[in-house]
């Protein structure tokens, strides 16, 4: 972090007010920074050019062993929000620097955790340290564990593409189940890997806690493939089969397609085809099966609905 030495004025300083804020008289939530120590904000400056990062990166921890007092104190003189000590930094000023929300920022963490460790390693202790946050933080914005990990899986599972695609499904079946794998395909690749990372658990422990997590967003998946598929029976497209069978038979092969491909691609190589293609003939081969005679298995002319999957 580039910043004068400490002893140097700063440029263009907006005024800063010496006196300290008094927690019993004032509300947290509207404490000014002009207000905030200007002492306080040299240890900030001194804690970040310490560990050689910005001031948003140092922990408030850190920030209040550079000021030689606790940190429930550097707390209560900052009026319990961390903002209104980056914001009096920069009313100093000097550039605190910046880092995403706590939320991005234990998505993220979580997200590594699962591709590295498991879906086990994620407890809030775990996250919190890896994305330099409180577990206080973290029940605040989830609710707890269970609330990220739903959130979690909204962002690596189809659950949000599904439910777009069936608030505006394609008209033909052709068009709807090739939708449907590109989803599926795209939530594979989707970096960190915590998909496959999610069905290693759920098929090593059966109690453990990416089948209670499945279990809880089970719903929201067969809410949407429900209301795809119904509507082809319905129009006459697809066999009256019940539908839970008709969603295994579509992502059976795709989903063990997709947890093999690593093993299989490292030790065939190049026999795999591309991605693309193996997508294309598992969504042939689903309409073989259960469209109705008369329907055929290729996608319309043109550009396809949704992002093409990655070959790799």
């Amino acid at each position: 972090m580039d910043r004068p030495p400490m002893n140097a004025a700063p440029v263009d300083p907006a005024p800063v007010d010496a006196a300290l804020v008094d927690p019993a008289l004032v509300d947290p939530a509207l404490v000014d920074p002009a207000l905030v120590d200007p002492a306080l904000v040299n240890a900030a400056l001194a804690a970040a050019e310490e560990h050689g990062t910005d001031v948003a990166e140092v922990s408030l921890g850190e920030i209040a062993a550079a000021a030689g007092i606790s940190r429930s104190t550097l707390l209560r003189r900052i009026g319990g929000s961390r903002t209104t000590l980056d914001e009096a930094v920069r009313a100093a000023g000097f550039d605190p620097g910046g880092r995403p929300p706590v939320r991005d920022r234990a998505l993220d963490a979580a997200a590594t955790l699962i591709n590295q460790e498991g879906l086990g390693a994620v407890t809030l202790e775990a996250v919190a340290a890896a994305a330099r946050c409180s577990p206080t933080s973290l029940h605040a914005i989830f609710g707890g564990r269970d609330g990220l990990l739903a959130v979690m899986f909204d962002r690596y599972l189809p659950l949000p593409d599904l439910e777009a695609l069936a608030a505006d499904p394609p008209e033909r079946i052709e068009d709807t189940v090739h939708a449907i794998y590109r989803a599926l395909v795209e939530a594979f690749l989707r970096e960190p890997r915590v998909l496959p990372a999610i069905f290693g658990d759920l098929l090593s422990r059966p109690d453990g806690p990416a089948a209670r997590t499945l279990k809880a967003n089970l719903p929201r998946m067969f809410a949407s493939l429900n209301s795809l598929l119904s509507s082809q029976i319905g129009a006459g497209r697809l066999r009256p089969l019940p539908v839970p069978l008709l969603i295994q038979l579509m992502f059976g092969p795709m989903v063990g397609h997709m947890l093999l491909r690593p093993a299989l691609q490292e030790s065939l190589g190049d026999i795999l085809p591309p991605l693309e293609e193996v997508a294309r003939t598992f969504a042939e081969a689903f309409l073989r099966a259960t469209a109705v005679s008369g329907i055929t298995s290729g996608p319309a002319p043109g550009p396809a609905s949704g992002p093409a999957p990655r070959t790799v």
